[in-house]
């Protein structure tokens, strides 16, 4: 007990009354009690997050993008040599060509593509962060080249002859820009606040490559490209004030000097098209009201693989820029929601790197490829079904072309190399595989005869 100033008796510090009670508890029982309290309280809410989402399973682990991105470009893969095989048929056949033609066009790229992703799912990153500015300078070089040498096909003139061989330079540009914008924004992650560092030197390098894109008359790859290039400042963490004034800057440019001073006014004339009432039938809208007609005969699920009558010389670039259409009439709504879905699932994938892993290039790098392969998957799934004008750019995977399949399977190749380095997925992997060898292991001992004892 301690004297208070007017000389009555204080109760000691160590000794609190409960109101309404004449106990008295002392602060060490208090302090047991509180942590007994939070770590019930731990317990429960542990208890609770569990209860929450048992049913996410293992498809929350550090390994799910990884096997979601290498399950849906399979998936894509798969489904496109079907599609471009059921819809080049009849025309190669028409032609006077094997109906296996195309088809077998489609698989030596791929064949030649999966090699090549394999190898980018097996680099370092650090690999990826050398290569980008020999890359880019190659990339620059090589679309110089195009706007010199090369070859005009469909009023675009972006390929690259190489004796009997042609490619597209613009689809490396695609990843190699990626990748370099990758690299000079992670570096100056800390500095983009500022105005100046956000523009030198990824503007005048994006610009470039539009430019030189653009200078072969290929809007839509330039505009994939830009759609690539805002994917990557968003995500870098530059102003959103600048990244507004670029893109009203962009829009300027594109509509006013290469769709309304265009020579002829195509490009004005599809938007017309779209947007309006539209009475040219066999012309501007010819082929984007037979790829609704294709869509439309499909209902729910289709008139069966092979069956479509689109593709029977109705429907323009039925294996390339509108195979969706002949999906939707052949396999119906289901199949187009299939293929909808697995280019969510790539998405899905890309976000979860983005959000997961802690190196800033890695971070950019997959955020502008996931805008140019998603971003391009849904223009051109807009043009089939009548939301966007007719700009020509294919469907990832799936529409028939060497050189897009080939780089596009490169680009999920460094995503997939970008998911084996998320935060525990190495670890998780390499676990993984010794458990399938130690399954095989099993199985393969309970498959041996066993000896008889004599």
């Amino acid at each position: 007990m301690t004297q208070t100033a007017s000389g009555r008796a204080a109760p000691s510090p160590r000794t609190t009354s409960r109101t309404g009670r004449g106990r008295t508890t002392t602060p060490v029982r208090a302090g047991r009690s509180a942590a007994r309290d939070r770590s019930t309280v731990r317990k429960g809410s542990a208890t609770r997050r569990g209860e929450e989402r048992p049913w996410l399973g293992q498809w929350n682990s550090t390994v799910t993008s990884y096997y979601l991105l290498v399950g849906a470009t399979a998936l894509l893969l798969i489904i496109g040599l079907v599609m471009v095989f059921s819809s080049s048929a009849v025309t190669e056949i028409a032609a006077g060509k094997s109906p296996f033609g195309a088809f077998l066009n489609q698989a030596r790229y791929a064949l030649l593509g999966l090699p090549l992703l394999l190898v980018c799912s097996r680099l370092p990153v650090t690999w990826y962060k050398r290569l980008a500015w020999p890359g880019l300078v190659v990339s620059v070089a090589l679309l110089a080249a195009v706007v010199a040498f090369g070859d005009a096909t469909g009023g675009n003139q972006n390929w690259l002859p190489l004796g009997s061989f042609r490619f597209q330079p613009s689809e490396l540009a695609k990843l190699t820009l990626a990748l370099w914008l990758g690299v000079v924004l992670g570096r100056k992650q800390r500095l983009l606040g500022q105005w100046r560092h956000v523009v030198v030197p990824a503007v005048p390098g994006a610009l470039a490559v539009v430019g030189l894109v653009l200078a072969g008359e290929d809007l839509g790859t330039a505009l994939v490209i830009m759609l690539l290039v805002a994917g990557a400042f968003f995500v870098s963490g530059a102003s959103t004030r600048l990244l507004g004034i670029g893109a009203a800057a962009a829009a300027f440019v594109v509509g006013y000097a290469f769709i309304y001073l265009q020579d002829g006014g195509d490009r004005l004339g599809r938007i017309m098209a779209v947007y309006s009432e539209c009475e040219d039938t066999l012309g501007e809208c010819y082929q984007s009201q037979h790829g609704l007609y294709a869509l439309g005969t499909g209902g729910l699920t289709g008139v069966g693989l092979g069956a479509s009558r689109e593709k029977w010389s109705y429907l323009p670039e039925a294996h390339n820029d509108f195979i969706f259409a002949v999906i939707g009439e052949e396999l119906g709504l289901l199949g187009t929601l299939l293929v909808l879905g697995l280019f969510v699932v790539l998405g899905v994938a890309t976000s979860r790197i983005v959000r997961r892993h802690t190196d800033p290039f890695v971070k950019i790098t997959t955020a502008a490829v996931a805008c140019w392969i998603v971003g391009q998957a849904f223009i051109n799934i807009g043009v089939v079904i009548g939301l966007v004008p007719v700009i020509g750019v294919p469907l990832p995977l799936v529409s028939a072309g060497g050189t897009a399949l080939i780089t596009t399977m490169a680009a999920l190749g460094v995503l997939i190399s970008f998911a084996r380095t998320e935060p525990g997925a190495a670890e998780a992997l390499r676990a993984r595989g010794s458990v399938v060898r130690r399954s095989l292991a099993v199985v393969g001992r309970a498959a041996r005869p066993r000896r008889r004892t004599p």
